[in-house]
């Protein structure tokens, strides 16, 4: 089994903070933080290059905790809050990824909720600081705060779109 978590832990960690450095980087195929600061305002989000660095900062930073097995429960909520805001901007064009759904984003934040209700497994290193098990409250803990800051972060940093103008008469 804890080969099993160690796998999917490298698997999701690695892509989640690889996304991060395409968001602020030209590294992995990503189009520097210009290209970033574009992708988010594109979207409807405000801030700008804060907002990218925030974004990718936070997917860098939670993907490298829950590769290696480390504050497990922050690493989850980290990916789950940054996931949900990915999920809300997908979300108009419906489930399937390849009408640029939410499939993805929605994958990515069931799986790291599982492996917050799992732990990290043996094989990290949570493991080696003797910070686990978990209790297994903190994993609906990890969602609910995951849920919420993705949430709050969709209301706070999106721009509402202006109504349209009613001609005079």
């Amino acid at each position: 089994m804890d080969t099993g978590i160690l796998i999917l832990r490298l698997l999701v960690g690695l892509l989640v903070a690889g996304h991060g450095v395409q968001k602020v980087s030209r590294h992995l195929g990503g189009k520097g933080l210009e290209g970033g600061t574009e992708e988010f305002r594109g979207d409807g989000f405000r801030g700008g290059a804060l907002t990218a660095l925030a974004a990718g900062g936070g997917q860098i930073g939670s993907g490298l905790l829950l590769a290696a097995g480390l504050l497990t429960p922050l690493a989850a909520t980290g990916t789950i809050g940054v996931m949900t805001v990915a999920l809300t901007v997908k979300w108009r064009h419906g489930l399937w990824v390849q009408n640029d759904g939410y499939e993805y984003p929605l994958v990515l934040i069931g799986t790291v909720a599982a492996l917050a209700a799992t732990g990290p497994g043996a094989w990290s290193l949570d493991a080696v600081l003797g910070l686990m098990p978990y209790p297994l409250w903190w994993a609906a803990l990890v969602l609910v705060a995951g849920l919420g800051s993705g949430l709050l972060t969709r209301l706070v940093l999106h721009r509402t779109p202006a109504a349209p103008a009613i001609a005079e008469r």
